[in-house]
């Protein structure tokens, strides 16, 4: 039964964009605001798989949708034995939403002087959010922009209040989402494309930047695109379910990678799984599957070859308490900058050229500063941690931050699963200093 399917998919997704498809828009009328953005709003996506066949969106029989909080946190699942190399969803490139025509379309009514300081491609998928939103029932993507989120965790949606509850890296990521968003937001007003009232509300502004910046995908030209339902496909860290691939016109082709069984999650890797501080700086979830944490450790104005050593990425801590060897190198490296310039390029070099003995030789006569410099910065986030949680339990315990500040119980768990790790890592400390 399935393998009929397939084949019909299969053919269906090589001829589609010879198919009489729906018009990216509608014939425009009067402005219609019949979309409900308030973050207490729940999604329909009753009609969603509906709407895409309708739209020449291929869906393979498997695909459905999920919710286990009724209806706030949707995700995509299959409802039948799922095996590797299926084809799942493939969206042809007239249905799929990116920069690069989102700029053609609403380009040269002055948004190209406020482009400067923003990504070209992001800000008109921004724009493009916003107007299709003023179309209401009257734009082609009604029935999509209907069934997304109101409701966010991420940076860009937190208060101060929050950003203050979180430990110092984690806080600046999130920050830095609430800059980009503010930025955006206040570009708005060189815009002629929007009404004066769109242009105004800022919690829409707020709406469709999340819209873009939790569900945005890169293509292989480098533009970045919004495809629905593939947008529906939940993050999964280090395990993944989904691969997405584009042909030459950039449409895109959804296949499972490993056999799955039938009612398990669709999921593909939204960002570096052992950066659960960014994924909660830009998407507003916590990966608690994530096997390793980065380690938080900031260097300011890192050079090139600081990079090269694996800053920050390979940085990290792991679940039982081990170190990343990147983690030795680059405290190292660092280390190196107040005895000698030579001897900092010497181990770099071994570092680069595999050379593992000169490697090995420059850790063992400096571990100790390296192992003195790791342990304060450990002391340091966990007692921050500490003080944090003991706040926050206080202020949760009286009621009413729970209510101003949902989202703190996410915050909390995040600073637990921080800590937690790194706590590990103090005791892994501590037994080679008393070894």
């Amino acid at each position: 039964m399935f393998w009929f399917c397939w084949i019909v998919f299969l053919v269906g997704a090589s001829a589609f964009h010879q198919q009489s498809l729906i018009p990216i828009r509608l014939q425009e009328t009067s402005i219609s605001y019949s979309i409900d953005i308030s973050e207490n709003t729940q999604r329909d996506v009753s009609q969603l798989i509906n709407w895409a066949s309708n739209c020449g969106i291929q869906v393979s029989d498997c695909y459905t949708l999920q919710s286990d909080d009724g209806g706030y946190d949707v995700y995509a699942t299959t409802n039948q034995d799922l095996p590797a190399n299926s084809p799942i969803v493939c969206i042809p490139n007239n249905i799929i939403l990116t920069g690069s025509k989102a700029r053609e379309e609403l380009g040269g009514d002055g948004a190209e002087n406020v482009l400067q300081l923003l990504d070209h491609n992001t800000f008109y998928l921004f724009l493009k959010i916003l107007k299709e939103w003023e179309l209401g029932e009257q734009s082609m993507y009604y029935t999509w922009l209907n069934s997304l989120p109101r409701y966010y965790s991420n940076g860009s949606s937190m208060t101060d209040f929050c950003f203050g509850c979180l430990p110092p890296y984690a806080a600046e990521l999130a920050l830095a989402e609430k800059k980009r968003m503010e930025q955006f937001v206040q570009s708005l007003h060189q815009v002629s494309v929007l009404s004066p009232e769109t242009k105004s509300n800022t919690d829409l502004a707020k709406w469709a930047f999340n819209v873009v910046f939790t569900r945005i995908m890169m293509i292989p030209n480098g533009d970045y695109c919004i495809a629905p339902l593939a947008d529906m496909f939940n993050h999964g860290g280090d395990v993944t379910d989904v691969s997405i691939s584009y042909d030459e016109e950039n449409n895109l082709y959804a296949h499972s990678t490993r056999n799955i069984q039938a009612g398990s999650p669709l999921r593909m890797c939204y960002d570096d799984p052992t950066n659960p501080s960014r994924l909660l700086a830009k998407y507003g979830f916590l990966d608690e599957s994530s096997p390793a944490t980065f380690c938080k450790y900031v260097i300011s104005n890192p050079t090139e070859e600081v990079y090269t050593l694996g800053y920050p990425s390979s940085m990290v801590f792991y679940q039982d308490g081990s170190i990343s060897d990147s983690v030795w190198d680059i405290l190292l490296y660092e280390e190196l900058t107040k005895v000698s310039s030579d001897d900092q390029q010497t181990f770099y070099q071994a570092c680069m050229s595999g050379d593992e003995a000169t490697k090995q030789s420059y850790h063992n006569q400096y571990f100790a500063q390296t192992l003195a410099t790791l342990k304060q910065h450990v002391d340091f986030i966990v007692n921050e941690l500490d003080e944090l949680s003991l706040g926050l339990e206080t202020q949760m315990a009286q009621g009413e931050d729970a209510v101003r500040h949902p989202r703190l119980p996410l915050i909390m768990s995040h600073n637990e699963f921080v800590s937690n790790t790194f706590e590990r890592v103090q005791t892994n400390i501590d037994n080679m200093l008393s070894s």
